[in-house]
C-alpha cells in the first residue's frame, strides 16, 4: 500500500532532527555506488520486535543493497526517495516524494537512493527471527544480517 498524506500534513519538512543521534555510513570498496546515509533510532518495542528510525540520505546517494526481513512502514519526510527492485524478473524503479506513505511486507531485495535534494525518511520495521535486515552483495548473497539487538544498540 502506497499513498500520499502531504495534503494532511503540509509541514512535514519542518521536522527538527537536531536531537537525533545519527550513525553515518560512507563509501565502501565492496560496492560500486555512492554510499552516504545516516540512521537515527527513535524508539523500539522489544515486546513486538519493532524499531522506529529515521534514514537521512545525502543528495543522489545510496544505502547498501539490502532486504527488509519483516513488514516495513515508511513515510517520506523530505526530498524524494528512489527504490529499485526486481519484480517478476523486471527492474521496477519507483520515486516517492515528501508525504508518500507505504506499508510493505518484508523479503524483497532492493536499492534505495535519494534524489538531487537528498531525503529524510521515517521507517518502522518488524524483526523476523530476531533480524531486521540483510545487507546484500550484487548476487543477493548475504554479507551481513543486522539483528534487532544490534540495531537498537547502534551496532550497525
Amino acid at each position: 500500500m502506497t499513498n500520499s498524506i502531504a495534503k494532511k500534513f503540509p509541514s512535514l519538512s519542518s521536522l527538527d532532527t537536531s536531537a537525533v543521534e545519527w550513525t553515518h555510513f560512507e563509501e565502501d570498496t565492496r560496492f560500486n555506488y555512492p554510499i552516504n546515509y545516516s540512521i537515527g533510532i527513535l524508539g523500539a518495542s522489544p515486546e513486538v520486535g519493532t524499531v522506529d528510525f529515521l534514514g537521512r540520505w545525502a543528495p543522489n546517494s545510496y544505502c547498501h543493497f539490502h532486504r527488509h526481513l519483516g513488514s516495513t512502514t515508511s513515510l517520506i519526510l523530505e526530498g524524494e526517495q528512489h527504490t529499485v527492485e526486481t519484480i517478476n524478473g523486471e527492474s521496477v524503479h519507483s520515486v516517492r516524494k515528501a508525504g508518500d506513505y507505504a506499508q510493505k511486507p518484508g523479503g524483497e531485495a532492493h536499492m534505495e537512493y535519494a534524489g538531487a535534494e537528498g531525503s529524510l525518511v521515517f521507517f518502522s520495521m518488524k524483526a523476523v527471527d530476531g533480524k531486521i535486515f540483510e545487507v546484500l552483495a550484487n548476487d543477493e548473497s548475504v554479507l551481513n544480517a543486522t539483528t534487532y539487538e544490534d540495531f537498537i544498540a547502534g551496532n550497525l
